[in-house]
C-alpha cells in the first residue's frame, strides 16, 4: 500500500487526501480482483509508454481512476461509468482544469470496452494517442507472468458474482469467456507499436494457455464439425471420383463405339484421384502455404479436365450418339473439383486457434459418417440419374410437323387403298399400334413414327442415335402415350400427340416385361426366387408389387379397376391359383384354386374370359366369364366338341369373337368358324362358317369383322368373315400377303415394300 501511495507523486498539488482515498478503494476487503497489484501493473506499464501520449497527466489520472469504483458482480462498462462520474465529482474540488477533467472522464469511460483494435489496418483518421496508451496499459495484465495472469483471471472469475449463480451459469460463463479469448487472439492485442513489440508475444501465450484451460472445461460435442466435414468431403470426394472414373472406363465415349477408342484417360483420372485422396486429407487439416498450393493445383487440374472433356464431346447425328462415358467422366472431374475445393477451404479456415479444437468428438465423428453417406446418396440419386438423363436427351431427335390428327376411317374393303405411307425401312403393318392421335410404327433403326390415321402422313418421328434395333411399342393411357422399349436402354414414354419423351422408366426396370399395356401392368421373371407383378403408372412409378412366392410363374390381365392374376406352381405341393387384385392398391380381393389352370385370358365388356382346359387338346372345353371384383363365374359357354384348331379369342367392343375350325385339325381342313358371344349374357349373337384357311393369321376389327390374307396365282385376297357372312376381296398390287394384316379400330392395315398401306 505504501509503495502504491508513492506512485501518486503529487499528480495534483495538495491532493494527498485524494490519493489516500483512491488507494483505500483498491485495497478494500470487498474486492477480490482489481486490487493494488492490478493497479501497480497498469501504472508500471504506463510509465514505459507515457511518452507516446499528448497529455501524460490526464492519462495517469485516468489510470488511477479507471477501476476506483468496482462492484463485485458488475461488468467493466458499469465500473468505468461509475469511475468517470467519480472523476467529475472529485477533481473540481482540487482545482483541476475543466478541460482536463473532461479528458480524464473520457479516458476512464474508454476502459469500459477493452475490445482489441482491428488487425494491422488499425489507422483511424485521428489517432487517439492518450486512449491508445491508457488501453494498452490496462491490457498489460495480459502480458504478466503466467502464474500472475492465471491468478488475476481467477480473481476476476471469483469476483464476477455470487457462487450459486456461478454454479448455475458456469457453463455459459465459460462459453462466453471462450468466445472473448478467441476474439482477442484473432485480432491485434495492442494499439501501439511499442506495446506490441514489448508485450505481444507474452500476452498471446497467456491467452492461448487460458483458451486451452477453458477448452478442457467446456463441453464441445460439436466443435470442429465444419473442418471435419471439409476434410471428409475432400477425402471421400476424391474416392467418389475414383469409383466414377472406373465406371466410366467400361462405357463408350460415343455410340457406336470406335475400335480405336482408348480408355487410358479414365484410368489416369482414377489413378490421380486415388493419389489425391490422402493428399487432400492432409491439405484440409493443414494451414500451410504448401497445402493450399496443392489443393489449388488439384482444383486447376479438375477445371482443365472439365474444359477438355467438354470440348471433346462427340457431335451427335442420326448415326452417332453420345456414350455414357461422357457424363461419367464429367461427373468424376466435378467430384475431384469439389474435393480440391473442400481441401482448399479447410486449409484457409484453419487458424492458430484450431489447435484447441478437440481431436475427436460427436460432431466430428458424425461429419465423417454423414459426408460419405451423403456422397453415396448423391452418386446414386443424383449423378447416376443425371448421367442417364443426359445420354437420353443427347441421343434423341424429334421431328414434328405440328399436323393435327385426323380421324381414323373405317375400311370397307372395296378393293381400294385409303393411303400409303412413305417408305419405312424394316417396318410393317403387323407392328402398328393405334393411339388417340394416329398410328405408331416402330422401325429397325431405333425409330418410332406416328402416322396420321386419315391420310398416312407423318405427324412426328422419334429417333435415337444410340439404338439400332427395332423397339417394341405399346399404347397406354387411353391412347395418350406410346411406351417404347429400346434394347439396352429400357422403357421410354412418348407423348402420342407430339412425340416428346415425357418419362424414362428407371434403369432397374429395363428387364421388365409388359403384361398388359392399358391398364399398365409389368412383370419380372426371376431365375431364383419369386416372379413379380407390378401396377405401374405411365411415368414408371410403381404403385404396388405382388410376389406370389418361390417357383411360381405369373401372368395377368386387368380391367379398369381389377387385376386378375394366374399363378402356376412349378415345385412343391401348392396348387395353381387364380386371384383378384385391386388395380390401384394391389390389395388382394379374392383367390380360387381351379382344377386346371385357365388359359388365354381376354378382357371384354368388363369381364375376364378364360379358356377351360380340355385335356391335351388346344381346344378348350368351355369359355368362362369371370367377374373381376369377386372371382365368381358369370357364365359358361361350352365349346363344340367338333372344333379342332387352337381357339382364338378377341374382344370387339362388348362381343367376344371366337375363331376356330370345325372338324379335323389336319392341314387339309380349309374351313373357319367365327362365333360372336355377348359378354354380358354368354350367348352366341351370331356364328359364320366360311371356306377360309383356319391357319391364316387374322385381325379382328372393333365391329367384329375377322380378316385374313390369302395369296394366289392371281394376287392377294382379303377374306372377311362377319355377321353378314363371308366376303372375299382382291387387293391392289404391291401388298405383301406373306405379312400379317393389322386392325386399328375399324381400319385395316397391310404391308407393302417398306411401307404401310391402309385399305379403303
Amino acid at each position: 500500500m505504501v509503495a502504491l501511495r508513492t506512485r501518486w507523486n503529487e499528480l495534483i498539488p495538495g491532493s494527498a487526501a485524494l490519493a489516500d482515498d483512491l488507494v483505500a478503494r483498491y485495497v478494500a476487503r470487498t474486492r477480490r480482483a482489481y486490487r493494488e497489484q492490478y493497479l501497480d501493473t497498469v501504472l508500471t506499464a504506463l510509465d514505459s509508454m507515457v511518452q507516446l501520449s499528448t497529455d501524460p497527466t490526464s492519462v495517469r489520472l485516468a489510470a488511477w481512476f479507471h477501476r476506483a469504483v468496482h462492484e463485485p458482480g458488475g461488468d467493466a462498462a458499469e465500473d468505468a461509468e461509475a469511475s468517470a462520474r467519480l472523476v467529475e465529482q472529485t477533481l473540481p474540488e482540487y482545482g483541476v482544469d475543466p478541460v482536463r477533467i473532461a479528458e480524464v472522464a473520457r479516458l476512464v469511460r474508454l476502459t469500459g470496452d477493452l475490445a482489441t483494435p482491428p488487425t494491422d489496418a488499425y489507422a483511424p483518421p485521428h489517432r487517439d494517442a492518450n486512449g491508445d496508451v491508457l488501453l494498452d496499459s490496462v491490457n498489460s495484465l495480459l502480458a504478466t507472468a503466467p502464474d500472475r495472469y492465471a491468478s488475476h483471471r481467477s480473481d476476476v472469475q471469483r469476483d464476477s458474482g455470487d457462487r450459486a449463480a456461478q454454479r448455475r451459469n458456469g457453463e455459459a460463463a465459460v462459453e462466453r469467456r471462450y468466445g472473448e479469448v478467441r476474439r482477442l487472439l484473432d485480432g491485434q492485442l495492442y494499439r501501439t507499436g511499442l506495446a506490441r513489440q514489448r508485450m505481444g508475444t507474452a500476452a498471446r501465450a497467456n491467452l492461448e494457455a487460458e483458451l486451452q484451460r477453458l477448452d478442457s472445461e467446456l463441453p464441445a460435442p460439436w466443435r470442429g464439425w465444419q473442418q471435419a466435414g471439409l476434410a471428409a468431403a475432400a477425402t471421400f470426394g476424391a474416392v467418389g471420383a475414383v469409383a466414377v472414373s472406373i465406371a466410366a472406363a467400361g462405357a463408350p465415349w460415343q455410340i457406336p463405339a470406335v475400335e480405336s477408342e482408348t480408355g487410358w484417360p479414365t484410368i489416369a483420372l482414377a489413378a490421380l484421384a486415388f493419389v489425391c485422396a490422402p493428399v487432400l486429407f492432409r491439405c484440409a487439416r493443414s494451414s500451410s502455404q504448401r497445402a493450399r498450393l496443392v489443393a489449388g493445383a488439384v482444383v486447376a487440374v479438375a477445371v482443365t479436365g472439365l474444359l477438355v472433356a467438354w470440348a471433346q464431346v462427340p457431335a451427335t447425328n442420326a448415326a452417332v450418339g453420345v456414350g455414357l462415358r461422357v457424363p461419367l467422366l464429367i461427373s468424376a472431374l466435378v467430384l475431384l473439383l469439389l474435393a480440391g475445393a473442400a481441401a482448399l477451404m479447410g486449409s484457409l479456415l484453419r487458424t492458430r486457434a484450431a489447435r484447441f479444437i478437440p481431436p475427436r468428438n460427436v460432431g466430428q465423428q458424425l461429419s465423417w459418417l454423414a459426408v460419405p453417406a451423403v456422397l453415396a446418396l448423391v452418386l446414386l440419386l443424383v449423378v447416376q440419374p443425371l448421367a442417364r438423363n443426359y445420354v437420353l436427351g443427347a441421343n434423341e431427335r424429334i421431328e414434328n410437323n405440328s399436323r393435327p390428327a385426323g380421324p381414323v376411317s373405317r375400311s370397307t374393303l372395296d378393293g381400294g387403298v385409303a393411303w400409303i405411307s412413305k417408305a419405312l425401312s424394316s417396318a410393317g403393318a403387323q407392328e402398328a399400334v393405334g393411339t388417340k392421335y394416329g398410328i405408331a410404327i416402330p422401325r429397325q433403326t431405333g425409330v418410332v413414327e406416328m402416322l396420321d390415321g386419315e391420310t398416312g402422313e407423318l405427324r412426328w418421328r422419334y429417333t435415337r442415335s444410340d439404338a439400332d434395333e427395332k423397339p417394341n411399342i405399346f399404347a397406354t393411357g387411353n391412347g395418350q402415350y406410346v411406351v417404347a422399349e429400346f434394347a439396352d436402354i429400357g422403357f421410354l414414354v412418348l407423348d402420342a400427340e407430339t412425340g416428346k419423351r415425357v418419362a424414362a422408366w428407371p434403369e432397374r426396370t429395363r428387364d421388365y416385361g409388359i403384361e398388359q399395356a392399358d391398364p399398365l401392368l409389368t412383370g419380372e421373371q426371376v431365375s431364383r426366387g419369386s416372379d413379380k407383378l407390378r401396377g405401374v403408372d405411365p411415368n414408371g412409378d410403381e404403385r404396388w408389387t405382388y410376389e406370389p412366392g418361390r417357383c411360381t410363374g405369373i401372368s395377368a390381365v386387368a380391367t379398369q379397376d381389377t387385376v386378375v392374376a394366374f399363378l402356376g406352381r412349378s415345385c412343391g405341393d401348392e396348387p395353381d391359383e387364380m386371384l383378384g387384385l385391386d388395380l390401384k392398391t394391389g390389395k388382394k380381393l379374392w383367390r380360387s384354386e381351379p382344377a386346371d389352370m385357365y388359359r388365354r385370358p381376354v378382357v371384354v365388356g368388363g369381364v375376364v374370359v378364360v379358356a377351360e382346359p380340355g385335356g391335351d387338346s388346344d381346344v378348350p372345353a368351355a369359355l368362362l366369364a369371370i367377374e373381376p371384383r369377386s372371382g365368381e363365374t358369370k357364365w359358361r359357354w361350352p365349346v363344340p366338341r367338333n372344333w379342332a384348331c387352337r381357339t382364338l379369342m378377341s374382344a370387339a367392343g362388348n362381343l367376344l369373337v371366337v375363331v376356330d375350325c370345325p372338324g379335323t385339325a389336319a392341314r387339309e381342313n380349309r374351313t373357319t368358324v367365327v362365333t360372336a358371344i355377348d359378354s354380358a349374357t354368354g350367348k352366341a349373337v351370331w356364328q359364320t362358317t366360311a371356306a377360309v384357311n383356319p391357319r391364316a393369321r387374322v385381325a379382328v376389327t372393333d365391329d367384329a369383322r375377322v380378316v385374313s390374307l390369302a395369296g394366289s396365282s392371281d394376287g392377294c385376297w382379303a377374306n372377311v368373315i362377319s355377321r353378314s357372312g363371308h366376303q372375299r376381296t382382291r387387293l391392289p398390287t404391291g401388298i405383301s400377303c406373306s405379312r400379317d394384316i393389322r386392325a386399328v379400330g375399324n381400319l385395316l392395315l397391310t404391308s407393302g415394300n417398306g411401307s404401310v398401306i391402309a385399305l379403303r
